[in-house]
């Protein structure tokens, strides 16, 4: 049974930011999450137990964001790192969700949002700097100079080192209209970016991915399983089993429980016999693999869980094994 101590995650390029990253990134969106029970789907103490553990398997990069627990995520984060060194943790959050009822301008990436909201964040987290810092997403209200002027200022500040571009949806065009402005005014410009991306959400294979190639970013996907379609716990027979906050979710049914998206999974079952590994694990290991990919983000809800997903970066594919993973998937969305 492998351990943390089985595991040492590799450092791999961070695009051109000049830093070196985890190749598997931690993310922590369940911290302080709250479930339709009003329970907390992970609490500090096993927030901690769960930071530890990514420590102790080498990893070195949290990702975070400022609405993840209502901020609780940031400020546990924050209590863990005070007894550690901080400048051996990269440190990533986001900024663009409405924070105030009632009030628009407390959305997007409007300069007083954005400005009061750096201010915020690194409170919580109690450093100086984040060295990245996502949109959260893209805020087209907010006119695309205006929102590269204003996230320039917050480097020349010293309160972010790198800025990112967390998205739901292929933008490309967006982004590098963005790094293009940002080009031409001497400002910063996006140098890492947060795509969903995994087995069966292909629809970055496109112009998304020829555009952080040609622009250098970095390529860090989060839902790395598909929502955990990806783990093996839906089945064709049984529909919907095990605990799952999308059971009851028409959406996700319809964009993940179908036949096409099973015949997939069939595909991953396969090749994770013939490495020995779970589907979550090869999944993961297919990502790690693909071109243009730089460091998914895995998180989990039990030391147990992490470790298995953690375990992904010992295992080795083939090319045949890659290309029958890639090719699972008939009609992938491209250039969407």
């Amino acid at each position: 049974m492998t351990t943390l101590e089985d595991i040492d995650l590799d450092f791999v390029p961070f695009g051109q930011t000049g830093l070196q990253t985890s190749e598997l990134q931690f993310g922590t969106w369940r911290f302080g999450k709250e479930t339709e029970q009003g329970n907390v789907e992970i609490d500090e103490e096993r927030a901690h137990e769960l930071l530890d553990a990514y420590e102790a398997a080498g990893g070195r990069f949290i990702d975070t964001a400022d609405i993840y627990g209502g901020g609780a995520s940031e400020r546990w984060i924050g209590d863990w790192l005070e007894d550690r060194d901080r400048e051996r943790f990269t440190i990533a959050s986001k900024i663009y969700w409405q924070i105030r009822d009632g009030d628009p301008n407390s959305r997007g990436t409007n300069r007083k949002n954005v400005r009061h909201r750096i201010d915020a964040l690194l409170d919580r987290l109690d450093t100086d700097y984040v060295d990245v810092l996502y949109i959260h997403r893209w805020d087209d209200e907010t006119p695309t100079r205006e929102m590269m002027k204003t996230l320039n200022g917050l480097v020349e500040d010293g309160k972010v080192h790198y800025l990112g571009a967390s998205t739901l949806r292929p933008n490309a065009w967006k982004v590098a209209r963005a790094n293009e402005i940002a080009r031409a005014e001497g400002w910063e410009p996006f140098t890492v970016a947060q795509p969903r991306y995994n087995l069966v959400d292909r629809e970055i294979e496109g112009d998304y991915l020829e555009m952080t190639r040609s622009y250098g970013i970095a390529v860090c996907p989060w839902s790395p399983l598909g929502q955990g379609f990806l783990t093996g716990k839906y089945t064709r027979e049984d529909g919907l089993t095990g605990e799952s906050r999308a059971a009851e979710s028409s959406r996700f049914e319809e964009s993940y429980l179908t036949e096409e998206n099973f015949d997939v999974h069939d595909e991953l079952d396969a090749v994770a016999g013939e490495v020995d590994a779970t589907p979550a694990q090869t999944a993961l290991a297919w990502l790690m693999h693909r071109d243009g990919v730089t460091a998914p983000i895995v998180g989990a809800r039990t030391v147990e869980q992490l470790t298995e997903n953690l375990e992904a970066a010992t295992i080795d594919l083939t090319d045949e094994q890659v290309d029958r993973l890639t090719g699972a998937k008939p009609d992938p969305y491209v250039g969407l």
